[in-house]
């Protein structure tokens, strides 16, 4: 008889738990705009997501803290003229963020501690050079006041937040269309980039070269994903040419072949792709999807493993993830998302259960196995018996 052997992961057993009613941001006008970024940013101090805004564009910054229901009239960071598109903040000050919008401008704000009593409207510096909205904004893991900016002028532009200058442009020349994501590696030494033109690249930006670069991750239309995980490698999100939804993971110094190629579902929502260093899983969540699926890297063979999945009734349409010192590691949570609704943000937390949660599991698992042994020795048996009257 074969037995099926179970891969050994202190992740096998990863649980999403949503956080109850009265620990959620409830009555929240979540942004209608149609782009595909998380629309929802966090630190360990305040969450920041894109709200419906009337003659311009705007966000909503509350202090982790404050849960329940947000006044109608809370204020807002509102000094966009147009939609904005998307926000991060500063990995080096939990009181900065930026911001991206549809009025072709980069705005960084200061956030006081508390959070806002009053609308705030003039940022601390507004980076102009985009011709284009500004789809796309990051920070620099690693150096202070550095962030990336990407339009659909199919520019990237790295500024010097202290100085307000452009030190670094990547032009048309090197993405001819559309980007769609940029990310930075985790040391901060290369760019990881997907464009409309069905490329996936990998760019040096101190000498603005392109390293490596992929055609066709994927072979749909649809937008891909592109972001760097460890060992040198990159995770992409994309489409087949039958629009089944796929996950791939590739060798940057052999681009040629994936290292792992899966296919999930047939939805068509882009998935927005969260990898976590320090466990190695990567968290693949759908706009427009009620689930969080979740997988393992490893360093061997197949390299890229399916863990498990957070489902829930209602779709997300927006997701954001909190860096990890804002976690409470002391309940053994390695991961946290904020899941916009259209009117809530609704925290998750991923938990690995205790070592003797595991263990009762394990062995309930084993009771439960012997039963079915014993059930189908009785099947046997009986069948024996009628096949001998």
């Amino acid at each position: 008889m074969s037995r099926q052997v179970v891969r050994s992961s202190k992740f096998r057993h990863v649980f999403g738990q949503p956080a109850k009613a009265d620990q959620c941001y409830e009555d929240v006008r979540v942004s209608q705009t149609t782009w595909d970024s998380g629309f929802c940013a966090v630190n360990p101090k305040f969450v920041a997501l894109i709200c419906e805004a009337s003659g311009g564009g705007a966000f909503l910054v509350l202090p982790l803290g404050k849960t329940g229901r947000v006044d109608k009239n809370a204020p807002t960071v509102c000094g966009h003229t147009a939609p904005v598109l998307d926000i991060a903040w500063c990995p080096h000050n939990d009181n900065v963020i930026a911001s991206g919008s549809e009025d072709c401008t980069v705005m960084v704000w200061e956030i006081p501690d508390g959070g806002l009593t009053l609308p705030l409207r003039e940022p601390v510096i507004t980076l102009e050079g985009h011709t284009k909205r500004v789809g796309i904004v990051t920070w620099h893991p690693t150096a202070q006041n550095v962030l990336l900016s990407a339009g659909c002028d199919n520019v990237i532009l790295v500024w010097d937040v202290g100085t307000g200058v452009a030190v670094l442009t990547l032009g048309p020349d090197v993405h001819p269309d559309t980007i769609y994501s940029v990310d930075w590696s985790r040391d901060g030494a290369l760019i990881c980039t997907s464009c409309r033109d069905k490329r996936v690249r990998i760019i040096e930006p101190r000498k603005g070269t392109v390293v490596a670069e992929k055609d066709r991750p994927h072979e749909g239309t649809r937008p891909v994903r592109a972001v760097f995980v460890s060992d040198g490698k990159i995770l992409t999100t994309g489409f087949s040419r039958m629009s089944e939804r796929q996950v791939a993971l590739w060798d940057t110094k052999h681009l040629e072949e994936p290292l792992s190629l899966q296919e999930l579902d047939t939805s068509s929502g882009v998935l927005l792709p969260f990898f976590d260093p320090d466990t190695n899983i990567v968290y693949l969540c759908g706009k427009g999807d009620s689930s969080i699926r979740y997988f393992e890297i490893t360093s061997e063979a197949p390299f890229l493993h399916y863990l498990s999945m957070f489902s829930s009734k209602e779709s997300q349409r927006g997701m954001g993830y909190m860096p990890k010192r804002g976690l409470e590691v002391n309940k053994c949570e390695i991961a946290r998302f904020y899941k916009l609704h259209e009117r809530r943000c609704e925290p998750i937390a991923m938990t690995v259960p205790r070592k003797d949660v595991v263990s009762r599991l394990e062995e309930e698992m084993r009771k439960l196995q012997a039963t079915v042994q014993e059930l189908q020795k009785r099947l046997d048996r009986l069948e024996e018996t009628i096949q001998a009257k």
